[in-house]
């Protein structure tokens, strides 16, 4: 019954309006919904069932139930391994990227000229493919002196870095390049955010005494908590499906993917590694799921964090 008043109303509100319900709509959308299921639904939900099977494209999956699962939490330390690496380039992406891209936006704003040309250099990058981005940081951080970092440190009487080569940088490395990489394309929707704030907000602080860095935390970032929320969020799940770096800076050495001692694995390079190198479909299925999990809970937290400084 609501459901019919609810049909009868909209047809109402839409004879009103001198509209008319044309059923050959649906035969303008049918394309794009067919492709769209076909390429989008049925790949998640045949994902899902490969993941409670043992698949290795050759032969019919094999149902083995939650096996998958209970190997990958309970036995499986490259995957615990590939976590903690994800977790710390998150950890240290998010919110070096999101800082900057925000005191960049502000000084932005403050300028009387050139603002819309700083914009578009520093957007650059993000229009830029990452694969030719991350081949060119991969030359910056060649090691001994043939790379351009290396060569400006041995100028300042320092030593080189085997940056691609040693467990303790290529992770750094690989993070520095993703905040630069980043950095415009955060920066352009902060800098829409600040734009949508009255002046007269800033103008009341001003007369009240308050300097920049006053105005930037009292008023800049309260007023903008929505485009914060946002830019976090898909930060987040950005970051937490990392690849393309790791692959291009990591792939070439003899220890493939994840670089040496898997230093730079992270989840979605090990999820490629054991369904495209190594075939076992329902393990890397299982480790999609195992992702989203994470990515659907720190959503949420994030989400209810933010909401709550409000």
């Amino acid at each position: 019954m609501a459901f019919e008043a609810a049909r009868k109303l909209s047809r109402a509100r839409g004879a009103a309006l001198g509209l008319t319900w044309q059923p050959i709509g649906y035969l303008f959308i049918a394309p794009a919904v067919i492709l769209f299921v076909v390429f989008v639904v049925a790949p998640i939900f045949a994902s899902l069932f490969l993941s409670f099977t043992r698949y290795d494209v050759l032969h019919p999956p094999t149902w083995v139930g939650l096996d998958n699962f209970r190997i990958l939490l309970f036995e499986d330390p490259r995957f615990w391994k590939a976590f903690r690496n994800t977790a710390l380039y998150v950890v240290g992406v998010v919110p070096t990227g999101i800082s900057i891209a925000l005191l960049l936006a502000a000084a932005l704003e403050e300028l009387p000229v050139g603002k819309q040309t700083f914009k578009v250099l520093f957007f650059i990058p993000s229009v830029t493919s990452v694969v030719a981005i991350a081949v060119v940081w991969k030359w910056l951080f060649a090691g001994e002196k043939f790379g351009l970092i290396n060569y400006g440190l041995i100028l300042l009487g320092l030593q080189p870095i085997d940056w691609l080569l040693s467990p303790r940088w290529i992770l750094p490395a690989i993070m520095i390049m993703s905040v630069w990489a980043g950095l415009g394309y955060n920066m352009v929707l902060f800098s829409a955010g600040i734009a949508t704030i009255p002046r007269t907000l800033y103008e009341a602080a001003k007369v009240d005494g308050a300097d920049w860095w006053a105005r930037f935390v009292h008023v800049t970032i309260p007023m903008l908590r929505p485009t914060l929320t946002f830019v976090i969020v898909m930060s987040v799940i950005t970051s937490f499906q990392v690849f393309d770096q790791v692959y291009i800076m990591t792939g070439g050495t003899a220890e493939g993917v994840g670089g040496v001692l898997d230093s730079a694995l992270t989840l979605v390079s090990y999820l490629y590694e054991q369904g495209f190198q190594k075939f076992r479909m329902g393990y890397s299925s299982a480790i999609a799921y195992t992702m989203f999990g994470c990515l659907i809970g720190l959503t949420l937290i994030n989400v209810r964090m933010l909401r709550s400084q409000q």
